[in-house]
């Protein structure tokens, strides 16, 4: 029975689970996007949010706690400079999964995992979409007498002949 085991170890022991969560959210915050098995963007997912979440407010122990998590310093600064500007406003689900299908070598389920705020083509579709009306709209009284110009120009034909 699995009462109360809340996390995936993934097959590995806590330092080596501890250390590839970190690399893989230090990729996630510098890539915006990584490939990876969904067991792994699934444990991802819980590792990095709550430092996004941190990421929020800019304040020095909120730093050293990312750092504490992410183990890399260039990250950090991406992480607290540029996307912490996007995910303000938003109240969590920072990260989307989206399953890939299998792997050919192993058949392991692949997933990639992204930062929704920075993924464009979503954005793009939403803009483009508009809401078209199929009924054709009425013509306007300034359109018929357009219509009668070319019986003048037939009438203004006979008069230069």
């Amino acid at each position: 029975m699995r009462h109360a085991k809340r996390i995936n170890h993934l097959g590995r022991k806590r330092g080596h689970r501890q250390s590839m969560l970190a690399n893989l959210a230090t990729q996630l915050i510098l890539h915006k996007r990584i490939t990876t098995t969904v067991a792994k963007a699934k444990a991802l997912r819980k590792y990095v949010e709550p430092v996004m979440t941190r990421a929020k407010e800019d304040t020095l122990h909120n730093r050293r706690m990312a750092f504490r998590y992410l183990r890399h310093k260039a990250a950090v600064k991406e992480l607290f400079d540029e996307v912490a500007d996007k995910i303000a406003e938003r109240p969590g689900g920072y990260t989307r999964i989206l399953k890939l299908g299998t792997r050919l070598g192993d058949a392991a389920e692949m997933a990639l995992i992204e930062l929704v705020d920075y993924n464009d083509t979503y954005t793009a579709r939403k803009e483009k979409k508009r809401r078209r009306s199929r009924r054709r709209g009425k013509k306007s009284k300034e359109q018929t007498p357009a219509a009668a110009s070319p019986s003048q120009e037939s009438s203004d034909d006979a008069s230069e002949e």
